[in-house]
């Protein structure tokens, strides 16, 4: 798959699911939107490791930096 994340969006997502993970397991959030908060923050962490994001492949998004090629004529 082609990466389409950027480094600050992969470091946002990891922050947003240790959150989501701490206010399900300190029992701030019980419940349906606990379990919602896991599996969220499950796919958070995961989409960071493969620095790729279904969502943004659907709708054209590409957060990662464009690498610039040296090209020798």
């Amino acid at each position: 798959m082609k990466k389409n994340m950027g480094a600050a969006d992969r470091i946002i997502r990891v922050m947003l699911a240790a959150a989501f993970g701490y206010l399900y397991f300190a029992g701030v959030v019980t419940g349906i939107a606990g379990i919602i908060l896991v599996i969220l923050g499950s796919v958070f962490v995961i989409t960071s490791l493969i620095g790729t994001c279904p969502l943004y492949s659907l709708f054209g998004l590409n957060t990662c930096q464009v690498k610039k090629q040296n090209v020798h004529e």
